[in-house]
């Protein structure tokens, strides 16, 4: 594999892959050439450093580095997790198509079924007022409490299928400052709210600190007797979640296959199911598993995610771009960049390969974003014109829901497509020059100022396009990118489905804890900790 890196790498500099002005005029036909579909899901990557030579190199990379291989391992149910010791098979959560998946020689469906059941039923009882609070009134909020994987899916995705909620109205709450939940809280009424506590072992502390502030808010207006009314949890540790006062009919399990980022699909989707309902949420999950047969079946040359990881992997460790822009072009989506930015860097942001020796080169990269147009008034600046080449990742749909607004959604449509032509075309100093002539300035000035105006182009980006964002649009457009991110951490050689790095912080949080209370001493800490300690304590009250 290193020796195609290699080659890649030269290849790319021979051929001036990188030269995108040229590319276009030397091929009328690029676009027709470097752009593939699925149904009506668009991937042009024509403003890529992707020729065709560069294209074969990178199908040969997908070959000899075991991609097709490895992807029948994650969906078959091998513990690809070795760390772990655990199969990957989020898309076992989404296989309409009900075809075995074993799991330990266990066919993992029947309970799968019997869980997505279980929550239609109870999202239904919510939606339709037969689930009640304590008082007798209709619940007409939900707070989902949770973190990370069990926070950001559903908040992302409720957002982004806001025009199809006809359930409760939806809120989320994560962070551990007090702040989120107290206003939060302050939104909602204690007999018509409904709280979902998830974590999958009920000991999340974030999860559980805010989980009790709620139930004192429930217990404190309306008794101890009305938590079970009030309160649904995703969880497995049955025992726990009894103990906090919730029933086992409003308690959805999911397994350990399913990794916190990868677990919208699961119970985790819950919120999401109440507020736009179990057939839309079917749908969400249709969209998915068609992505997931696309992968499985198309030639890599067709393959959305193939490429998609191919190109990623190329501009981090080819072209050494250290970061990527995920910049959606639809309001709803505004949630989608750090949805991602999760995904890929705590999927891929490994520094061990497999075999437990350092990465070669890089892993995954520095993944950011916001929607358009406002990105545009903000850091597309630096895209345009800084040091760094940043390759970026547009989204559009060609509809909207609001067709009384119809001509903001061709401006915003006309934004994307002369960002990612100026992205490529640019602008030289002759062309910055002869619009400040054009305009009257002398031709000392203009000498002066053109090269403020010049944009260099060549600069790489990939568009999405699609009819309109449905469950349908948003299930395949996530698992686009999940399996993306599977394709690029089989090139890095690391496992995508730990998170070890997350453990480090957390022990020493509780560790500081008695610190910050003033119960212990500060004093095994290094020197920065101990100040930073003592100026907290000086200006608590």
């Amino acid at each position: 594999m290193n020796a195609i890196v290699e080659q890649l790498k030269s290849t790319a500099a021979a051929t001036k892959a990188t030269d995108l002005r040229a590319a276009f005029a030397a091929d009328p036909q690029r676009f027709q050439h470097f752009s593939v579909s699925l149904d009506d899901l668009l991937m042009d990557y024509s403003k890529t450093a992707v020729n065709d030579e560069i294209l074969k190199l990178l199908v040969k990379l997908a070959e000899e580095g075991g991609v097709e291989t490895k992807r029948e391992e994650m969906f078959s149910g091998k513990a690809i997790n070795f760390t772990e010791d655990r199969a990957v098979l989020h898309t076992a959560l989404r296989n309409r198509s009900n075809t075995p998946v074993l799991v330990d020689g266990k066919d993992v469906m029947p309970d799968v079924n019997a869980v997505l059941t279980a929550m239609g039923k109870f999202a239904d009882g919510v939606r339709s007022g037969a689930l009640k609070g304590a008082t007798g009134k209709k619940i007409t909020d939900v707070i989902n409490i949770g973190i990370g994987g069990s926070d950001l899916g559903p908040v992302m995705a409720t957002l982004a299928l806001a025009p199809f909620h006809d359930g409760p109205r939806a809120h989320f709450v994560s962070n551990i400052d007090g702040a989120h939940i107290a206003d939060v809280l302050k939104l909602v009424e204690p007999e018509t709210t409904l709280f979902i506590v998830a974590s999958k072992t009920f000991t999340t502390v974030e999860t559980m600190t805010n989980a009790q502030t709620a139930r004192k808010f429930i217990a404190s207006a309306l008794g101890e007797a009305a938590v079970q009314h009030h309160f649904a949890a995703v969880s497995t540790a049955l025992d726990k979640v009894a103990a906090f006062g919730i029933e086992s009919e409003r308690v959805f399990g999911f397994w350990d296959w399913v990794g916190g980022r990868y677990s919208i699909w699961s119970a985790i989707g819950l919120p999401l199911m109440i507020a736009v309902g179990p057939e839309n949420f079917g749908k969400f999950l249709d969209g998915a598993h068609a992505v997931d047969n696309h992968f499985r079946k198309a030639p890599i040359t067709e393959n959305l995610p193939m490429l998609l990881g191919l190109i990623g992997f190329y501009h981090r460790n080819v072209l050494g771009y250290p970061t990527r822009a995920i910049l959606p072009y639809d309001q709803r989506l505004s949630r989608f960049p750090a949805y991602l930015q999760q995904l890929d860097m705590e999927s891929n942001g490994k520094g061990v390969t497999i075999d437990g020796t350092p990465v070669e080169g890089n892993s995954g990269p520095v993944v950011w974003g916001e929607p358009g147009t406002n990105g545009q008034h903000a850091f597309y600046q630096l895209i345009h014109q800084g040091t760094s080449i940043i390759p970026a990742e547009f989204m559009i749909a060609a509809n909207g829901f609001e067709p009384e607004l119809r001509h903001q959604h061709q401006l915003l449509m006309s934004n994307v497509l002369a960002q990612s032509e100026a992205l490529m075309k640019g602008r030289t100093f002759a062309e910055a020059k002869k619009q400040l002539t054009d305009k009257g300035m002398d031709d000392k000035k203009a000498d002066f100022i053109a090269p403020h105006r010049v944009f260099t182009g060549n600069r790489p980006s990939i568009t999405f396009v699609y009819d309109k964002l449905t469950p349908y649009a948003l299930g395949r457009l996530i698992a686009l990118y999940e399996h993306r991110v599977f394709v690029e951490g089989v090139l890095f050689r690391i496992n995508s489905f730990d998170q070890w790095g997350v453990e480090l912080g957390k022990e020493l949080a509780t560790g500081l804890l008695p610190v910050v209370e003033g119960k212990e001493s500060a004093a095994g800490h290094d020197s920065s900790t101990q100040g930073l300690v003592a100026a907290l304590a000086k200006l608590a009250k």
